[in-house]
């Protein structure tokens, strides 16, 4: 637990330096006296030419159009090759739908509840997580289902493209519109302690290039502890909102498919648990330090 707390910490320290880092300042030449001089003629020509305006950066966020199209998607549409990915601790497959489907492929894992080299392990942790981001209005995990591949119950969830993985020590410059970014990174840390999720890292943390945020690689979240996985600073407000108006019969029936009682209890109470910090935080530094727009 300590080594997983660690990465955590690790992935998620550099995520705030990129966000806290000051953005580098424009430069704007000066005019030469040869352009202040131009001819009206000149300067007509010149205002003519208007530069065309930049295509918007694309969202890998396509689920967003029509979710339940999508989820049945991943729960029939025929796989037509499964391929091993080759990397991950979980060691997912990269499966493979007919071309112009729904979507064009799919991340599976088959994982069964249990304990796997001292950690727990299950698909339906997968879901669950989906579910309580689509409950939240996060819309930061990819659309998650259980279905059967060769016989075999597994979690599919949808393969986002176009991504790249973040990487430790990247320049804050290569993420678009920072502000946003560092907003999701709120998001992400009191998700992660809402859903007991340990293993946050570099791998699991997928970059669009809207400059999106996209979570994955929740197999080892859900365990029935109380504790908080990382340490609570700033607030996303909306976000926090959302969480401390659930009640137990909410979440479970977002999740009792997936997770046990103790399972379910347990979120309940490292939502409490969260609840009673940034009461704290808000007693030491003010709401407005604390609970960020």
């Amino acid at each position: 637990m300590a080594r997983l707390r660690f990465r955590w910490l690790l992935a998620v320290s550099f995520l705030l330096i990129l966000a806290a880092r000051p953005p580098l300042a424009a430069k704007t030449a000066r005019p030469s006296l040869a352009v202040q001089a131009a001819s009206p003629s000149t300067a007509a020509q010149k205002a003519a030419v208007v530069p065309a305006a930049a295509a918007p950066a694309a969202s890998a966020k396509t689920w967003l159009e029509d979710r339940a199209t999508v989820e049945e998607f991943l729960r029939t549409a025929k796989i037509v090759k499964v391929d091993e990915v080759g990397m991950g601790v979980t060691k997912p497959k990269h499966a493979y739908f007919a071309p112009a489907g729904v979507v064009a492929s799919a991340s599976w894992k088959p994982i069964r509840p249990g304990r796997y080299n001292g950690y727990w392990e299950s698909y339906k942790s997968e879901i669950a997580a989906y579910e309580l981001d689509k409950l939240l209005g996060m819309d930061m995990v990819p659309p998650t289902v259980e279905r059967r591949v060769d016989g075999e119950l597994g979690a599919a969830s949808v393969w986002v493209a176009p991504v790249r993985m973040f990487k430790i020590g990247e320049s804050s410059h290569d993420i678009p519109n920072r502000a946003n970014w560092d907003r999701q990174v709120r998001k992400m840390k009191v998700f992660d302690n809402l859903i007991h999720n340990p293993d946050r890292n570099a791998g699991n943390l997928l970059i669009d290039p809207a400059g999106n945020l996209i979570l994955i690689d929740h197999s080892r979240a859900f365990e029935s502890f109380r504790e908080l996985v990382v340490k609570i600073d700033r607030v996303d407000r909306d976000l926090w909102t959302r969480i401390d108006a659930l009640t137990p019969a909410e979440i479970t029936t977002a999740v009792e498919k997936w997770l046990t009682q103790a399972e379910i209890r347990s979120v309940v109470e490292r939502r409490d648990r969260m609840r009673a910090e940034i009461a704290k935080l808000v007693a030491a530094k003010g709401e407005a330090a604390v609970l960020i727009p």
